[in-house]
């Protein structure tokens, strides 16, 4: 059974953690803006991060498209309206769908991933190691792959959008006789600015809450092997949390500029 006391430390352990992300955030502005820059190492972890996605990002896209379509065309069909698929698909997709759900892959692959990674360079001291050489392992590893997810996290949800409104057109030819030019025409026709413009925007913080909240929890990882696992859950945890939280307030941002 659950007690108060239960629930007070893990509500006092939960706030713990969001000031002590806070200042991790404000530790990475301070960073990122200082030499030497890593431009190698971003590279590098820019590739790793799309290299170790991009199947998963497309393979997760392409049965979203799929299922999407095979589950609205017959209450479509119902009314005559079937017309609208591709337009319902596309702007579904692009708006809000695509970039929740594959941020959330995204979450469960390269957060984690962070997480481990340096929390295993922690509990066997690399970072101790890269800090008496005269290495600032902060910026080396913090700042470079918090930057890598900032900028490839938004690539990732354009080509799992991509492969998701393929996977539905795919559909509309197969049980609906569209062709896929007609589709992609009407896809083009429905899709505006007010659609691309937030799930853009929303994309960037996405990836930089994916980068950061790995980082702060594999860098700051205590109690040996142990702290690994629990650095690599608790940042999908705590990441996909953050991502509904973004998710929220760019509804509500885009929902009053642009009046949805």
């Amino acid at each position: 059974m659950i007690t108060s006391i239960q629930i007070g430390n893990a509500l006092r352990n939960f706030f713990i953690d969001v000031g002590e992300l806070s200042f991790f955030a404000g530790r990475f502005f301070k960073e990122v803006f200082t030499k030497p820059f890593e431009f190698k190492e971003l590279l590098r972890q820019c590739y790793n991060m799309a290299n170790k996605s991009l199947l998963l990002v497309g393979v997760t896209g392409f049965i979203l498209g799929l299922v999407f379509s095979l589950q609205s065309r017959p209450t479509l069909m119902e009314f005559g309206a079937e017309g609208w698929m591709p337009s319902m698909v596309s702007i579904s997709i692009v708006r809000e769908i695509g970039p929740v759900i594959i941020a959330l892959i995204c979450a469960g692959k390269i957060s984690s991933g962070i997480g481990a990674e340096l929390g295993s360079m922690r509990v066997t001291e690399q970072i101790d190691a890269m800090e008496v050489s005269g290495t600032n392992p902060f910026k080396y590893l913090v700042v470079t792959r918090i930057m890598a997810a900032t900028l490839m996290i938004p690539l990732l949800i354009i080509f799992g959008d991509a492969i998701a409104l393929f996977g539905s057109s795919l559909i509309e030819f197969l049980k609906g006789d569209v062709s896929f030019q007609l589709y992609f025409n009407k896809v083009f026709n429905a899709i505006e600015f007010s659609d691309i413009l937030p799930a853009t925007v929303k994309s960037f913080f996405f990836g930089f809450a994916i980068g950061l909240v790995g980082s702060f929890k594999g860098y700051n990882c205590t109690k040996g092997t142990v702290g690994v696992g629990e650095a690599s859950n608790s940042a999908v945890v705590y990441t996909s949390m953050l991502l509904f939280i973004i998710d929220f307030i760019a509804v509500f941002v885009t929902d009053i500029f642009f009046e949805l």
